[in-house]
């Protein structure tokens, strides 16, 4: 049987092959043999995510990110810049990386409503692996941490050549507005950044905002908004997840939440080099109590999908128990029908419910 298409609403791509130098259209055993001996990142030789393994689980289609933090002596799983200028200079490598991978055939940018149903029509019409390992993975993109803007005019910049989703903040305070492990509201500029994002039709990331600015961004913007990678405070106590009053604001906004599959942000009391999937006895079947708690807050399977973040600068070591490779998120769909799930609810899940937010996002 053909395995589900899925859609990834957050893999930091770029980041992995320009900042951890990773090689993705190669194998994965080939990327983790290439580093075995390195020890600048935790998940040196641990990565779970290349093209082949995308193609391999029928990922068609994800959210890819351009990712570079301005350093406020906080601290953050991804290094900072000490100048916006910097970051911006990084996001440019990133973006150029992207356009490479769409000359390879690799990668096809998403931008529009007609381009998705393209995309979704192309990918449909493979029904065997060999066909999808010659098919290029549809990517959005988004950026997470708004830092590298330098100004209002480069948002503008970055819309034109295809960004579509701004998360305002990463870790710590930020230029725009505060993140994971901060407070406070969104300064001056982030409400000119989000009203700025309004007219031009991006997509509002609230992920890592923290909690005063999360509440604040509500107010201020009434576009679209999700949550590309992002569990629940309910079963993991801490600022980096959304409370249930979040999670029903969001709901309430016909926005999505995409599931992660970040050991610390399924178990609560996870220390980072400390506990391993083993001692915390972390399996995949985790995903799914935040998956369904989120739906049971919702009253239907509407209002979440797979944001897995699997390259999100930690590998193996910190993820559920076999899983090896981003392939193994289709173990997903048998997981939501031991729970009683329907089939409908499952297309949702793995994919339908950001479609759907797309399309609605992008009508007009």
């Amino acid at each position: 049987m053909e395995p589900t298409f899925l859609l990834d609403a957050h893999l930091d791509l770029a980041m992995n092959a320009i900042e951890w130098n990773r090689d993705l259209t190669r194998p994965l055993a080939d990327i983790r043999a290439a580093e075995a001996q390195l020890r600048d990142k935790p998940d040196r030789g641990r990565n779970t995510v290349s093209f082949a393994e995308m193609r391999h689980g029928n990922i068609g289609l994800c959210v890819a990110t351009q990712i570079a933090r301005v350093e406020h002596n906080a601290w953050s799983p991804v290094p900072g810049w000490r100048s916006p200028q910097q970051a911006w200079a990084m996001t440019q490598a990133q973006l150029a990386w992207y356009r490479t991978m769409e000359e390879a055939g690799e990668l096809v940018q998403i931008r529009d409503a007609a381009g998705l149903e393209r995309h979704l029509s192309a990918w449909a019409g493979v029904t065997s692996e060999a066909g999808r390992s010659a098919m290029p993975i549809g990517y959005v993109l988004s950026l997470e941490g708004a830092d590298s803007l330098v100004s209002l005019q480069h948002l503008e910049r970055a819309w034109e050549y295809g960004l579509r989703a701004v998360g305002p903040a990463h870790y710590g305070p930020g230029i725009y507005a505060n993140g994971t492990n901060s407070t406070g509201g969104l300064n001056e500029r982030g409400r000119e950044l989000l009203r700025e994002m309004r007219p031009l039709g991006l997509i509002l990331d609230a992920t890592h905002l923290c909690d005063d600015a999360f509440w604040e961004a509500m107010e201020v913007f009434d576009g679209p908004v999700w949550a590309s990678h992002q569990n629940c405070r309910a079963l993991v106590p801490h600022n980096r997840q959304w409370s249930d009053e979040q999670i029903k604001l969001l709901i309430g906004r016909g926005g999505v939440l995409g599931s992660v599959f970040d050991a610390w942000m399924m178990v609560p009391d996870w220390q980072r080099g400390v506990t391993t999937p083993e001692s915390a006895g972390l399996k995949l079947e985790q995903i799914v109590e935040h998956i369904d708690h989120v739906c049971q807050l919702a009253g239907n399977a509407r209002h979440v999908g797979i944001g897995s973040d699997l390259d999100g600068g930690f590998g193996t070591e910190q993820t559920p128990q076999g899983l090896e490779s981003i392939a193994d998120l289709q173990r997903l769909p048998d997981l939501l029908r031991a729970r009683g799930y329907s089939e409908t609810d499952i297309a949702g899940l793995a994919h339908g419910n950001f479609l759907r937010f797309l399309r609605e996002a992008w009508r007009h």
